[in-house]
């Protein structure tokens, strides 16, 4: 999946740069008067050629504007691609979530572990240290370099430098050893669990 999704994000960025070099391209040909500087021929009807010329003229701008269709096409084509614009900028604002890891197993072969699984086990573990409320972790990256962003609730009397030092070196080195991994970067956020007041007479 985040192989798919690279190739799609690199061939649209690919398009939406060769269309504003193709524009802006063709603004400097015919604003600088390039074709009449350097004695180019052009093709015939080529649209921009002179300083004083527009890229459309008059007659295709105004073509279809006095038929009923006109205005709604217009309209829900530009509503179209501001939609897919703003899908597209949440798609690169979004994490992606890691799926599977491949396991190095020594034979040559290695394995598949399914993300979620070592996510809810690294959850787990982190859970069960003492001062921690409850904890939720989400794998991102590459399937051979992945990353953990772990989010931990600590319990009224933890010692957050003690539960950060624990989980480096409890969750965070078992995930890393059972995974056959030479480093689990993890970024660890921290919460205090919401308690109510004790009253004291």
């Amino acid at each position: 999946m985040r192989t798919v999704h690279a190739t799609v994000n690199r061939v649209l960025l690919g398009l939406v740069g060769l269309l504003l070099l193709g524009g802006g391209a063709l603004a400097l040909l015919g604003g600088l008067d390039l074709p009449a500087r350097w004695h180019l021929a052009l093709p015939a009807g080529w649209p921009w050629a002179r300083p004083d010329a527009v890229p459309l003229p008059a007659g295709d701008r105004t073509r279809f504007t006095d038929r009923g269709w006109w205005w709604p096409s217009v309209i829900a084509a530009l509503v179209a691609l501001v939609l897919l614009l703003l899908w597209w900028l949440l798609a690169q604002l979004r994490r992606r979530r890691l799926g599977s890891l491949l396991v190095d197993t020594g034979d040559g072969e290695g394995a598949v572990v399914r993300g979620r699984a070592l996510e809810a086990a690294l959850a787990a573990e982190a859970a069960a240290v003492d001062g921690v409320d409850r904890a939720a972790v989400v794998l991102t990256g590459r399937r051979m370099a992945p990353r953990a962003h772990a989010l931990v609730v600590l319990a009224p009397h933890a010692d957050p430098g003690i539960v950060v030092l624990r989980l480096s070196e409890g969750a965070v080195a078992h995930a890393r050893d059972s995974a056959g991994l030479e480093r689990l970067p993890t970024e660890v956020r921290l919460r205090a669990v919401r308690h109510r007041a004790e009253r004291v007479s």
